[in-house]
């Protein structure tokens, strides 16, 4: 699947798409001077763009997600473990664990999320 990238302002606005969708995008650009002190034209212009990359659609007025907040940050997670630490997903937990460590809870959540992923490939 292709790279799909978004700047802090482009992120901001989409999380408001992903709350609201479908939503009108008269609607949105009223939502986002509310939320983000931004003018309509503003709203216009970040919509458009996303639009052009592939993230939403604007059908008469009407906007809604080509893809899924959880699919656009879990393709972010893979795509930073593979540019910083070339893919390694252990290396990645070695140097997170090492700077915050993990609390018994985390641990015990990443437990069983590994144990569902192992009982799945059986």
């Amino acid at each position: 699947m292709a790279y799909l990238q978004m700047g802090a302002a482009e992120s901001r606005f989409a999380d408001l798409v992903w709350e609201f969708e479908p939503v009108a995008s008269g609607k949105l650009s009223k939502i986002a001077e509310e939320r983000l002190g931004w003018k309509k034209t503003t709203s216009f212009t970040v919509l458009k763009r996303l639009c052009d990359k592939g993230f939403f659609r604007n059908d008469k007025g009407t906007v809604t997600s080509l893809i899924s907040r959880e699919e656009f940050y879990s393709r972010q997670s893979e795509s930073f473990v593979d540019t910083a630490y070339k893919g390694s997903l252990p290396a990645f937990v070695a140097a997170f664990t090492e700077r915050k460590g993990l609390e018994q809870d985390d641990l015990d959540e990443i437990r069983r999320m590994l144990d569902e992923y192992e009982a799945s490939k059986k």
